[in-house]
This record gives structure tokens, C-alpha cells and sequence, in this order.
């Protein structure tokens, strides 16, 4: 079964949705909504608590840097992703060190130094 419908059609529902969203969007900012604008552009998970990391200088425990990168960059990582992925990193010398479970840190900031 063979489905016609002209270009002009779909603009035209194209464009009503982007005007329902901006509708939406101006509701959400009246109310005091925070605005579901996630992170900056290209910044990764890793570089997301990296930065949090640089920022506090000290190690810190898993929950309190979802906490940490979800006040900061409005996003909620997801636990066993984030600890997988440090956990690799940590493995490589890449950035992370563990300093007990779950808790990680900045291995320049050790006496080890490492890569960044």
C-alpha cells in the first residue's frame, strides 16, 4: 500500500508542531519551570563529571556526582553507565582514579600524575 501525501501537507504539519512547542515552551518558562535545555553541545558524560570534579578538588562518591552533574548541566546520568565508564577510563590511566568504592577523582591531581 502506497501512501501519497505532498510536501506541502507536511510542512504545514511541520510547522504547527513547532508552533505548538514554542506554546509549550513559553508556558513552561511563565511558570518557573526550568527549561529541559540539557548540557552544552558536544560535552560528554565523562567531560560532565570531569568538570565537576576540577571544580570541588576532591574525590567523590557516584550518587553525589549524578547529584552534582544533574544541579549543574540539568542532566540525570544514568548509575551503572557512568560507573562503567569511569571504571574503563580508570583501567587506561585516562583522567579517573578510584579512591574507594564508587569514588572517584582526578588522576592529575594525584601524585601519579597521568594523561588528561
Amino acid at each position: 500500500m502506497s501512501v501519497h501525501v505532498s510536501e506541502e501537507l507536511l510542512k504545514l504539519h511541520e510547522q504547527l508542531l513547532r508552533a505548538q512547542l514554542n506554546v509549550v515552551k513559553q508556558l513552561r518558562k511563565a511558570a518557573g519551570y526550568n527549561e529541559a535545555e540539557p548540557k552544552e553541545k558536544g560535552m560528554s558524560q565523562v567531560a560532565m563529571v570531569y568538570d565537576i570534579l576540577d571544580s570541588v578538588n576532591r574525590p567523590m562518591h557516584v550518587s553525589t556526582i549524578i547529584d552534582a552533574v544533574e544541579r549543574k548541566f540539568q542532566v540525570r546520568l544514568d548509575r551503572e553507565s557512568i560507573v562503567s565508564a569511569l571504571s574503563k577510563r580508570v583501567k587506561r590511566q585516562d583522567r579517573f582514579i578510584k579512591t574507594g568504592p564508587n569514588t572517584f577523582y582526578l588522576i592529575d591531581r594525584d601524585e601519579g600524575g597521568g594523561r588528561r
